[in-house]
């Protein structure tokens, strides 16, 4: 990546791009758990959206506005924090292969098992969160409950698939 020019801090974009994430994650959750139920059952467009999409949003937040995500987050050093877009990274990883996935025709486990890598994920923030005291970084109990339930979702959409795969 080429080197950071520190655009401002605006915690308003990355929200914009959060809502964006849940939105089009809770749209492909409900997407595959009606698909799901298909015959044969499907989860290709469930798997682009939960995971595809918020994978690569959620790489454009973390990693391309990542001051404007510290920003949101509580967490502006001032400067650039290489973690904060490593993990933007791994979101565009999983984002690129959940596309993928759906592109070519990998079928019905593969797209689970990507729901199921995002669920763990997720559910292991969350409970980083938990763990953490408010001098540590611990989000707000909303986006905590969002979190949760996002990550829950995931794992019950991934486990779902796994069985009808």
């Amino acid at each position: 990546m080429a080197p950071d020019p520190a655009p401002a801090a605006n915690p308003a974009i990355s929200a914009r791009l959060m809502l964006a994430t849940y939105i089009l994650g809770g749209l492909g959750i409900g997407i595959g758990m009606y698909t799901l139920q298909w015959d044969p059952p499907s989860l290709s467009l469930g798997c682009l959206l939960a995971i595809g999409a918020t994978g690569l949003v959620s790489f454009a937040r973390h990693s391309v506005f990542h001051r404007s995500d510290a920003a949101r987050m509580g967490w502006d050093y001032g400067r650039r924090n290489n973690f904060q877009i490593e993990v933007g990274l791994a979101n565009l990883a999983w984002g690129l292969v959940a596309v993928l996935a759906v592109v070519l025709g990998w079928g019905l486990a593969v797209e689970a098992a990507l729901f199921l890598v995002f669920a763990f994920y997720i559910l292991s923030v969350l409970v980083l969160n938990l763990t953490s005291s408010r001098d540590e970084g611990r989000r707000a109990v909303g986006p905590l409950i969002a979190l949760a339930a996002f990550g829950i979702m995931l794992l019950v959409v991934g486990t779902w698939g796994m069985l009808a795969a």
